[in-house]
């Protein structure tokens, strides 16, 4: 398939898990009725973000993938409209608890799961004590329509996943996310930042994003945040599509060119002139110290 429709989402969600997979679906059926075969939902959608306070409590939400209550929803979504759903969850895998994705492709079946890489902790933010760190590595999955990747949220301000993805042939790269106002100073706006960060990525790879994000104001015990949406797609060049110019609930929709993208990719010289041997310094955290000094 050359031309392809996708589509990101927004909502706010509540603490009736039933009631937000529902709202999930109905924006669902909404983008297949645009002709959409790739749909993004936002990350970890089935409950508020209740990551805005530590409390054990939260971690008795993390369930098994095969368990998972949105997961085996949106398997008959998929297998009965056709289209490819990305779906953000909380996992428990024996003792660990991680922020998961399941892949669902167009026939129902789970491709696969992507366990988040890098877990964020901050004000309102607190993800290192709900989530073990992901050990999947960066997949990539034929789906019945491209080749997709996906990261979730506090993996998109770093370039190194985005362009594995790239490397490993991902023709679409997904990002559902969870992010808002900072509760420590209400005076930091992140939201072009966020968008410009992913958009560099769609540019230096020459790979298209989606991004979904949530909206709403929730209150947590201590913290409060306003999920300010924002969500968009971009063309292989990393100008945006469409985005979501206000935080209502909606669908947005864009046509990829899944060929052409892959043209300029490789017309552009990007992947030709890598120099993977140079970049030693990547594997280090202070830029200095390689693993072959400390032998």
């Amino acid at each position: 398939m050359t031309k392809l429709t996708v589509a990101a989402t927004q909502m706010a969600c509540s603490w009736d898990a039933d009631e937000n997979i529902a709202r999930g679906e109905r924006l669902v059926r909404d983008a297949a009725a645009r002709g959409a075969k790739l749909i993004l939902l936002q990350e970890l959608f089935e409950t508020p973000y209740f990551c805005k306070d530590v409390d054990y409590r939260y971690m008795d939400l993390a369930v098994p993938i095969a368990e998972n209550k949105a997961v085996n929803h949106f398997k008959a979504v998929a297998k009965e409209l056709g289209v490819v759903l990305p779906i953000s969850v909380y996992e428990r895998a024996n003792s660990a608890l991680y922020n998961s994705l399941a892949m669902i492709d167009a026939d129902g079946e789970t491709l696969g799961v992507y366990r988040k890489s890098h877990i964020p902790d901050g004000p309102g933010y607190h993800e290192k004590f709900y989530f073990n760190p992901g050990d999947t590595g960066f997949p990539v999955w034929e789906t019945a329509y491209a080749k997709v990747g996906t990261l979730i949220c506090w993996d998109q301000w770093f370039p190194e996943p985005a362009r594995i993805l790239a490397l490993k042939g991902a023709e679409i790269i997904c990002y559902p996310t969870a992010i808002g106002s900072e509760p420590q100073d209400p005076t930091l706006q992140s939201k072009d930042h966020w968008q410009r960060t992913m958009q560099g990525h769609s540019a230096a790879n020459l790979t298209p994003v989606i991004a979904s994000n949530r909206i709403g104001r929730e209150q947590g015990k201590n913290a409060e945040i306003t999920f300010y949406g924002a969500s968009f797609i971009t063309g292989s060049d990393g100008a945006k599509l469409v985005e979501a110019e206000v935080p209502d609930e909606m669908v947005l929709t864009a046509e990829i060119d899944l060929e052409a993208a892959r043209r300029q990719r490789l017309n552009w010289g990007v992947f030709r002139d890598r120099r993977p041997d140079l970049y030693a310094e990547l594997l280090t955290l202070d830029g200095q110290h390689t693993h072959a000094s400390r032998r």
